[in-house]
């Protein structure tokens, strides 16, 4: 049976899932607080990327991300990623290829991101399916991932219930912040950090979006 029967829309995160992008942000975090004097290694963040920066600052640094100087690292750290990071990276295996077979299907197709709107079309045109898309929800529509609030803007983006939906993405705190909204997830390892254990909240896993398209009607 197919595992998109009887869904009318898919929710998309876009790091690590459609653009090899998770180990860029964590890069581009620890040359930012680097910078501003916190000593942050890479294994630190790593684990944490796929949430909001909303989240990882305070985590790692105590700086609550609303402040003045939170807001600094973030649009610092922002910055850096789209002028140093992005134009080196490459969508994930069959990115485009799955949204293409998801839309013959006639579903409705929109982003979940944690990453902000400043990033959102920067991140859409480097995975090379900006054309594809037409709904999308960032962590400007309410507190980052694991906290389902994303989740739920992507549902009413979408005109979608939540057992009308299912979400598509790489992390852990997809899965978490799907469930809280009452979507199922299917997970891919692409996004790398996580194993089959961290990812086993998901319905099924695949290596990335194009192990899923060859699967859609399995």
């Amino acid at each position: 049976m197919s595992v998109i029967m009887g869904i009318r829309g898919v929710l998309l995160d876009i790091d690590g899932t459609l653009l090899e992008s998770n180990d860029a942000h964590a890069h581009s975090w620890v040359e930012v607080f680097r910078r501003h004097g916190f000593d942050i290694p890479f294994e630190r963040v790593r684990p944490l990327i796929g949430k909001g920066g909303d989240k990882l600052l305070p985590e790692l640094t105590g700086i609550d991300a609303e402040s003045a100087r939170g807001k600094e690292l973030s649009d610092e750290r922002s910055t850096l990623f789209l002028e140093k990071y992005l134009p080196g990276l490459a969508p994930t295996r069959g990115a485009r290829t799955l949204l293409d077979r998801l839309k013959a299907r006639r579903l409705r197709l929109v982003i979940a991101t944690s990453s902000n709107e400043k990033e959102l079309k920067a991140l859409l045109r480097q995975a090379g399916i900006a054309d594809l898309i037409g709904r999308a929800t960032t962590s400007d529509d309410g507190a980052s991932k694991p906290d389902p609030d994303i989740v739920r803007a992507a549902l009413a983006e979408g005109g979608l219930a939540a057992d009308q939906a299912i979400m598509i993405g790489d992390t852990p705190y997809d899965i978490e912040a799907a469930g809280r909204a009452g979507v199922r997830t299917i997970a891919l390892r692409c996004g790398g950090g996580w194993g089959d254990t961290a990812l086993s909240g998901a319905i099924a896993i695949y290596d990335d979006p194009a192990a899923l398209a060859a699967q859609l009607d399995e």
